[in-house]
Parts: structure tokens; C-alpha cells; sequence
């Protein structure tokens, strides 16, 4: 086995020297992702950015390999608790009945003060 690059032709744009994701066998890890369209325009709404974030996210499984049912984890950094009651809301929209493990943590400062960033580990479906 070897460590496989993954990049997504439908997320953003990676802003520094990484890649979207890596692949080990059937593990796959996503970088963080903050809410940055494919054109480069940052979302500020928390709600907004939290969708687009997710689906960002999981555009980068599905180019390894993976499905939205074989995300175990998701880690989310925001830069105020106060949003997370609305980032709950959209988190179990996106998810509905599959239930990740996760972990959500309040950080003193995200890049272009965004309101989150967050990662995926999830894995491959043969």
C-alpha cells in the first residue's frame, strides 16, 4: 500500500502547499476545509458556510472512494459557540440518520475569519 493524493475538482481550492486529502488502503483524510467556494468566495453565514463546508468535505471522500455512510468522524473548529446550535441544525440535515463521531471546538482565530473550518476521516467502499 502507499499514501495517495486526492483532490477534488468540486471543492476549493487548497490556499497553502497540501492537498485536498489522502488515502492509506481504505483510510481516507481529508485537510480542512473552510467555507471557500470553487470560485474563491468566502461564506460568512454560519449556516450557509456549515452546508458548504460538509459538502466540500464530502466531495473529497467521494473522490477517494467513499460515500456521506462511511464518514466516522468529523472535526470541527468555529471561532464562537454561540453558533452552535445552527451548526448542530445543519450538521444533522446533512447527515440525517448516520451519526459520526465528532468533535467541535471553539479556536481563537480560523483563516479570513471564517466561522468554522472542520476534516473528515472517512473511508473507502469496495
Amino acid at each position: 500500500m502507499y499514501l495517495e493524493q486526492i483532490n477534488s475538482e468540486k471543492a476549493s481550492p487548497a490556499l497553502g502547499p497540501y492537498c485536498h486529502g489522502r488515502k492509506f488502503g481504505d483510510m481516507i483524510i481529508t485537510s480542512g476545509q473552510i467555507p471557500l467556494t470553487k470560485d474563491g468566495e468566502y461564506v460568512f453565514e454560519v449556516k450557509a458556510a456549515t452546508k458548504l463546508v460538509l459538502e466540500n468535505l464530502l466531495s473529497i471522500v467521494e473522490a477517494g472512494g467513499g460515500t456521506k455512510e462511511s464518514i466516522a468522524k468529523v472535526d470541527v473548529f468555529v471561532n464562537n459557540l454561540d453558533d452552535f446550535a445552527a451548526i448542530n441544525e445543519v450538521y444533522s440535515e446533512f447527515f440525517g440518520s448516520h451519526k459520526p463521531a465528532r468533535v467541535l471546538v471553539q479556536v481563537e482565530a480560523l483563516p479570513k475569519d471564517v466561522p468554522l473550518e472542520a476534516s473528515m476521516l472517512a473511508f473507502a467502499v469496495k
